[in-house]
């Protein structure tokens, strides 16, 4: 089956300091985004990528894309307003039956066995949402205070979100709203249940100067190629 992979790459990144957005920051030399793009062009020789970028720096996006040497040329498209309409932007993009990866471009650790177990999944079940377990103690903030729950069950969601194209381009015709904090919310919301299955410890999203050091460490210097 077909295989794509939207790369949502439109955030300021504002939480990080930093007047380039964090997507475009260096590791080794190499910004957060190649390394996400490497690891997807890894994974599947046959994977259609998505691109999605912000406006003001969309050629810089396309300059890395041009690093990439992949099989199939790298498709860009400029973000929207929210992480909703920059996905709305990239599925509009694929108009045949297939699997479909989203993906935050800043979750540069992922591996391509946590990839290639979210195909296989959601061949089966029609979804595929990594989750990792909370470990620090929980509390839910309500109208007159606050209350411990169960971290037991609590999941806390990563993405590669994978879907079979026939429920996640459907679920996206939709108008945008608040709950919508991830694509699976989006394809619940449509009448679908999803698939949870397990994620990486160390995929995390790097949203900190604390995240970009923790990456540092765990990423070897590029010395390959696709």
């Amino acid at each position: 089956m077909k295989k794509y992979a939207v790369i949502v790459a439109a955030g300021s990144g504002i939480r990080m300091g930093s007047v380039l957005p964090k997507q475009f920051l260096l590791i080794h030399n190499k910004p957060i985004l190649w390394y996400t793009l490497h690891t997807f062009l890894k994974s599947y020789k046959d994977i259609n990528i998505i691109l999605v970028l912000p406006a003001e720096y969309y050629d810089t996006g396309l300059a890395v894309c041009d690093e990439m040497n992949a099989a199939y040329p790298i498709r860009a498209v400029v973000g929207g307003d929210t992480r909703f309409h920059s996905v709305q932007k990239g599925l509009s993009l694929i108009d045949e039956e297939s699997i479909v990866f989203i993906h935050d471009a800043v979750r540069c650790l992922l591996s391509p066995s946590l990839i290639h177990h979210c195909f296989e999944e959601t061949q089966k079940f029609g979804s595929a949402i990594p989750c990792v377990d909370a470990r620090d103690s929980i509390r839910l903030i309500h109208a007159t205070g606050h209350k411990s729950i169960k971290r037991s069950e609590i999941k806390l969601v990563q993405t590669p979100q994978t879907f079979q194209s026939a429920i996640l381009l459907p679920a996206y015709q939709t108008n945008y709203q608040e709950e919508f904090t991830d694509d699976a919310s989006v394809v619940e919301a449509a009448g679908y249940e999803v698939h949870l299955v397990d994620g990486e410890s160390n995929n995390i999203k790097i949203t900190t100067p604390l995240d970009l050091a923790i990456a540092e460490e765990l990423l070897d210097p590029p010395q390959f190629s696709v």
